[in-house]
């Protein structure tokens, strides 16, 4: 496969990965309760944060003169996880919420992991996923920190 096209498919692997993740947190403050306001307040910041680095990665597939991906993973090769997550965000309690956002937020690492495996991602790319790797890293551990403090 031609490197181009290659970066631009792995680039709306992850963008679709930020969508499920985006629809994950919805989801998630669906499922609070009204006590749980901070948690609401962390995810909302999360939606923002996968907003942002959709549009950084679209920026990237756009540079490439290739088509963005919209929607969420159905048939991205990288990982599915957080359709696992979407399914299981039913009336639960606070802790339940957190571990389904840490598993959601393990995937979203996984994702971006595979996606620094290919050996076919340009340099330039390969220091965007990694900065907003170790980005979603920091969510991941604040929602694990959270979900261990209960």
């Amino acid at each position: 496969m031609e490197t181009r096209t290659a970066n631009a498919e792995i680039l709306n692997d992850l963008i679709q990965i930020n969508n499920d993740r985006v629809v994950g947190y919805e989801r998630a403050i669906e499922e609070l309760k009204p006590e749980d306001s901070d948690l609401k307040t962390l995810f909302v910041k999360m939606i923002g944060e996968s907003h942002t680095y959709k549009m950084a990665l679209a920026t990237e597939v756009q540079a490439l003169g290739e088509e963005i991906e919209v929607g969420t993973t159905s048939s991205g090769k990288i990982y599915r996880a957080w359709m696992d997550v979407e399914a299981v965000f039913t009336g639960h309690d606070r802790k339940t919420v957190l571990n389904n956002c840490e598993f959601g937020e393990d995937a979203a690492q996984k994702a971006y992991k595979m996606a620094l495996e290919e050996d076919e991602l340009s340099a330039d790319l390969r220091s965007l996923i990694t900065e907003q790797k170790a980005q979603l890293r920091v969510s991941h551990d604040e929602i694990k920190a959270l979900r261990d403090a209960q």
